[in-house]
């Protein structure tokens, strides 16, 4: 009896999108020429699948909204600015910056206890040599508690307003107060205090620290770098586009009158639906 030969695969289009774009995701958060690659998730890490972190971090369009918002709010301190200002490659490598900010997360997050250990040592390591003088006389040191306490509630209140905005506008007060507890062992093996243990201590903690807070020129300078394109690839564009109204538009309105940046109010659902839509997008395509 004749054989009827078997039909050749067909290519799978809806594969094929999914893996045009996550590759192009993985490639805009991990640095190829230095042999990164994805983070791998360890059960053997600092937090674990039941963390509420491992669920906020986990999310592509979410820690992009979060991580930019947190980089405006941070530059507002004068310290802060400095040390970008006088002791990085910012001008010239915005996108290596925040590449390397994104894989401190992942590593602290998902990475075995060694890898988060051993990238925390690092970074303590880099701000050890950090320090320097501000415009008006004042010494600063990137390794003051105080200091690092500010950059890590900015960016843990950053990227939980974002979780909450685009992936879980439900979410329960006590998780979320989990999840600034969570956070805080990392701040603390950072180096910072004082570090809040929930949402009222963290609104109480960017409260305090507003008097301090300024804008210059160098802070104009650093925010138009910050919200400028870091890729010529369209697609990371696109991408980083929207994040940046995003951004801008998770910030709280006192933080948007000192960049001086305009209030979304009317472009605001646009922004929201189409932050939403690529939301969607990606988890589509990371599934």
């Amino acid at each position: 009896m004749e054989r009827t030969p078997p039909r050749a695969q067909q290519p799978d289009p809806a594969r094929s999108v999914k893996d045009a774009i996550t590759n192009r995701v993985v490639a805009l958060f991990n640095d190829r020429a230095r042999g990164e690659a994805p983070v791998v998730r360890r059960l053997d890490g600092m937090f674990g699948p039941k963390a509420v972190v491992w669920r906020v971090h986990g999310d592509v369009t979410a820690m992009l909204v979060g991580g930019i918002s947190s980089l405006l709010l941070q530059m507002l301190h004068p310290a802060v600015l400095a040390g970008v200002w006088d002791h990085s490659n910012f001008r010239t490598d915005m996108h290596g910056r925040l590449r390397r900010t994104a894989r401190f997360i992942a590593l602290t997050t998902y990475g075995g206890r060694e890898e988060a250990e051993a990238v925390i040592t690092r970074v303590r390591s880099i701000h050890e040599r950090v320090g320097g003088i501000l415009p008006d006389g004042t010494p600063y040191a990137a390794n003051s508690p105080a200091l690092l306490a500010w950059v890590h509630v900015t960016e843990a209140t950053s990227f939980l307003n974002a979780w909450r905005r685009y992936v879980e506008p439900g979410m329960s007060l006590a998780d979320q107060d989990r999840y600034f507890a969570e956070m805080a062992r990392v701040a603390r093996a950072l180096g910072a205090a004082p570090v809040p243990l929930d949402r009222a201590g963290a609104r109480r903690l960017l409260d305090a620290y507003r008097p301090q807070l300024r804008t210059d020129a160098r802070t104009r300078e650093v925010r138009q770098l910050v919200l400028k394109a870091a890729t010529a690839d369209l697609l990371a564009m696109g991408l980083q586009a929207l994040g940046n109204q995003a951004a801008i538009d998770l910030l709280p309105e006192w933080a948007r009158r000192m960049h001086g940046l305009p209030n979304p109010l009317a472009a605001r659902p646009l922004v929201r639906a189409g932050t939403l839509g690529v939301a969607q997008a990606l988890r589509w395509a990371f599934r």
